[in-house]
């Protein structure tokens, strides 16, 4: 048998061979044994060394043929079987996307969330604006406007974060207040509320270095008569709804340097309704709110003519509010992030 004739006949037997392989594995182990260093078609190169010019040049011809039919055999069958592999595995592997899907957890929304929600839908519907400002703030803006000059003894009340002699991180939301009374230079009448984190160093263990605060104030001519009996009837309508239509307020006579006169605002406990327990410490009444009429000096030193102009103002911290309105004994639980107790308020109704 010549070349050409062993040519020919390697040819077909690969080609037989070809037609019985049913997967991948038969026919990578069929390409080794044809196409390996020591398999047929190589040892058929062997032979050009025995040959003269021209009939390498044929003989190489038909070896190529050979190679390139073979081989060209073999990537259409892999590709086939692959792809018959892949349509077994997709037919095995479907989803019925028509399915219920499973379950998802629902997230719910921080206490504290919601209670900044409700104080703000109740106050714009009063007709206030909601203010913001920054939490770094100015001594002058912390304080001095608010008729608390360096040196004041009633600092001491509010044990504070200085950043430097100038910066310290607010005390109350009150610098907001004196921003916005600059703002309108004197010559509008003011209606605002202003929601954030405030700052203290504590050292008693039942309060916390950062809590949250609101506080509300009100600005119009004298002729107008915004008076304490305003005040209290914005203080009633804020605490009954947040603890309930049944809540009672009582007002102390007290001291803050930015109203005069000044007042502590007690409500109703909670609990007992007002009949005495061990959260009111049996006397019935839980102090909530410091408020009072804003005082000549905060007018002046903000641009406005307490001949002129005046207000009131109000500030409670809103995570003890969060606590009185969802029954929440320990205030750690509102900054833990445990998901346990923050799951349970997904059940909580919004009014």
């Amino acid at each position: 048998m010549n070349k050409e004739e062993k040519i020919k006949q390697l040819n077909e037997e690969i080609s037989i061979k070809l037609e019985k392989v049913d997967d991948l594995k038969m026919l990578n182990e069929l390409k080794i044994e044809y196409l390996s260093k020591n398999g047929p078609v190589s040892q058929l190169s062997s032979f050009m060394k025995d040959l003269d010019n021209e009939e390498k040049k044929e003989y190489g011809k038909l070896l190529n043929e050979l190679k390139n039919n073979i081989n060209e055999k073999f990537e259409t069958i892999k590709k086939k079987l692959e792809d018959e592999e892949l349509n077994k595995k997709l037919e095995s592997e479907k989803i019925d996307i028509t399915l219920p899907s499973k379950k998802t957890v629902r997230g719910s929304e921080h206490p504290l969330n919601r209670t900044i929600e409700e104080i703000e839908d109740l106050f714009v519907s009063m007709g206030y604006e909601v203010v913001e400002g920054p939490e770094l703030e100015t001594d002058e803006f912390c304080f001095e406007r608010l008729n608390l000059p360096k040196g004041h003894p009633a600092r001491d009340m509010q044990d504070s974060f200085y950043i430097t002699d100038e910066y310290v991180l607010r005390a109350q939301t009150s610098a907001v207040q004196a921003r916005t009374m600059l703002k309108y230079g004197g010559t509008k009448p003011i209606k605002m509320i202003c929601i954030g984190k405030t700052y203290r160093r504590e050292d008693d263990a039942t309060h916390s270095h950062q809590f949250n605060q609101v506080e509300g104030l009100v600005i119009d001519k004298k002729e107008n008569k915004i008076s304490l009996a305003d005040l209290k009837g914005t203080l009633e309508v804020f605490m009954k709804k947040m603890l309930g239509e049944n809540t009672q307020l009582r007002f102390r006579p007290s001291y803050f340097p930015f109203t005069e006169p000044s007042y502590e605002v007690d409500c109703t406990c909670f609990k007992c309704g007002g009949k005495g327990c061990n959260l009111c410490k049996q006397t019935g009444w839980i102090e909530v709110l410091g408020s009072g009429i804003v005082h000549p000096n905060v007018l002046r030193m903000n641009g406005y003519d307490p001949e002129v102009w005046g207000g009131f103002a109000f500030g409670t911290g809103i995570d003890r509010l969060a606590m009185f309105k969802y029954g929440i004994p320990d205030m750690r639980y509102l900054y833990t992030n445990d998901v346990r107790f923050l799951k349970q308020f997904d059940r909580k109704d919004i009014d």
